[in-house]
């Protein structure tokens, strides 16, 4: 760095990187409905407590910083990649999610449980009493003011506030795209470093832990390949064979079908909340705050 993390607006960041390459906002990050259609669409979809592959070893990493018979709060859910653990390794767990298609989704699951609550509401809006953990994984990619995101984490998170982030790098053959062939790619714009370096410039001092993990992608053919693995590519016009060259080194065919496979990680950023002078955890939080709505 050229210049002092204290003078780096690492939040002014984190909202340009909302922005796509054009320099405008996305519509999905705007708009609360096309966002609900998202998530009805993706409910439909999911089999019976479906988790993905890589979420049990995030979790196993989360877990040690949860003590037993603790009260949770879960920010955005989803379809529960790691909401049906903590349901039993903690006491009370809270719910909180903007879409009424995951919390629908996920209350078939817990009609009997009086230990779950589910808040339907944005974390930025839910009006909550504090918890011993607050945990959320992935679920930060339409928060904007993300500086107030970790100080309210911080403030309802009793003993331990927990963020998880898959990050890169990049599937690999983009680089070769990149570096061999010239073309300009849609590489990553917010990432865990600006989270740890927010917390940083606010006071708290998180840990962090970086978890290596494989994904795996299967395609019928190689044309579904290449349509695929060829959608980060910002240039306008490409030629195909060098997608085609690119992949080569990557990719193998498996009872049938082609396979890719490449590294990606995630990091478990945590810390114990701290006591940040001049700033009161219930009015000050909830100043501006929407009534939420409990199902």
């Amino acid at each position: 760095m050229k210049e002092s993390p204290l003078t780096i607006n690492f939040e002014k960041q984190w909202k340009e990187g909302m922005h796509d390459w054009h320099g405008m906002m996305p519509e999905r990050m705007i708009n609360d409905k096309l966002e609900e259609a998202f998530w009805a669409q993706s409910m439909q979809k999911k089999t019976y407590k479906q988790t993905d592959a890589h979420a049990k070893q995030i979790y196993e990493k989360m877990k040690r910083h949860i003590p037993a018979k603790a009260s949770c709060i879960e920010i955005g859910p989803g379809w529960g990649n790691y909401t049906f653990s903590l349901q039993e390794d903690v006491e009370k767990l809270t719910l909180v999610d903007g879409s009424e298609s995951v919390l629908h989704y996920l209350k078939q699951y817990f009609v009997d449980d009086e230990g779950v609550q589910l808040v339907h509401a944005k974390w930025e809006d839910a009006i909550l009493e504090p918890h011993d953990i607050v945990v959320g994984v992935n679920c930060y990619y339409r928060m904007y003011e993300m500086n107030e995101t970790l100080l309210k984490m911080n403030a309802l998170a009793k003993k331990r506030a927990i963020i998880g982030l898959t990050t890169g790098p990049i599937q690999p053959h983009y680089e070769v795209l990149h570096q061999k062939y010239g073309y300009k790619i849609k590489y990553p714009r917010r990432d865990y470093i600006q989270i740890v370096n927010m917390l940083y410039q606010l006071g708290i001092y998180a840990d962090c832990e970086m978890l290596k993990l494989e994904r795996t992608y299967r395609y019928e053919n190689e044309e579904a390949l290449y349509a695929a693995q060829s959608k980060k590519i910002l240039d306008s016009q490409f030629d195909i064979a060098h997608v085609k060259a690119s992949l080569v080194p990557f990719i193998k065919e498996i009872q049938g079908k082609i396979e890719y496979r490449h590294t990606f990680y995630a990091a478990i950023i945590s810390w114990e909340p701290v006591k940040l002078g001049g700033y009161d955890d219930n009015l000050e939080l909830n100043k501006h705050a929407a009534s939420s709505a409990y199902l």
